[in-house]
């Protein structure tokens, strides 16, 4: 795995890879809609739950930065007070009083990303991918970090290397570490092994907030 000790150099795609994007696309698409079609008994409770918790919306729509830094609105369930960032763009704790009743538990086990399958099928997202992060973070990090933004090389995705090696117990050059080395050793056996290592965090709930 490269360190931030050493100079990074850009990275691009082989035409190789270009059958790997092709099918990472199909089965994109396949699980997604599977999943929504599957999941939406439940995805309907969870609705009526978030309704009568607390006010404001179900869903917690946001800007984030996309593939090669276009942005898009990302689509989660609700799970903090609905005026969490009156006093501007916070991180989020484990104990973070604005989280709501339910939010913790959708929070524990992931079911707050679930409406990003709809992210997914639109092509704003893949399941696997870096996390995508907002703007003022970006910049933030790009500032410490300067190759922070080479994590737009590929989509963002529902989840990560990094999500399922520490997650938000990490440090940013820890991810961006995580991350990149994702992106060069793009794989199907290595998405098979995130994928593997997801339903391990879920399970065990693993590094949540």
């Amino acid at each position: 795995m490269k360190t931030l000790n050493q100079p990074i150099q850009s990275l691009t795609f082989t035409n190789s890879k270009a059958i790997y994007f092709y099918y990472k696309r199909l089965l994109d698409l396949f699980v997604s809609i599977t999943a929504l079609v599957i999941l939406h008994p439940i995805l309907l409770v969870i609705c009526i739950l978030i309704r009568f918790d607390s006010k404001g919306p179900i869903f917690f729509i946001q800007e984030r930065m996309g593939k090669d830094g276009v942005p898009f609105t990302i689509i989660k369930f609700r799970t903090m007070n609905q005026d969490s960032e009156k006093d501007g763009p916070q991180w989020v704790n484990k104990d973070d009083i604005r989280i709501t009743q339910i939010g913790y538990f959708l929070r524990k086990y992931r079911l707050d990303e679930t409406p990003q399958f709809i992210n997914v099928i639109k092509g704003e997202m893949s399941l696997i991918g870096p996390r995508p992060e907002r703007k003022v973070f970006m910049e933030e990090f790009e500032r410490e970090l300067p190759h922070f933004s080479e994590r737009l090389k590929v989509k963002p995705g529902i989840t990560d290397w990094a999500q399922t090696n520490g997650g938000y117990e990490l440090t940013q050059e820890e991810k961006l570490n995580l991350d990149l080395y994702y992106i060069n050793h793009l794989s199907y056996f290595l998405d098979l092994k995130i994928v593997f290592q997801s339903f391990l965090v879920i399970i065990f709930t693993k590094g949540w907030r």
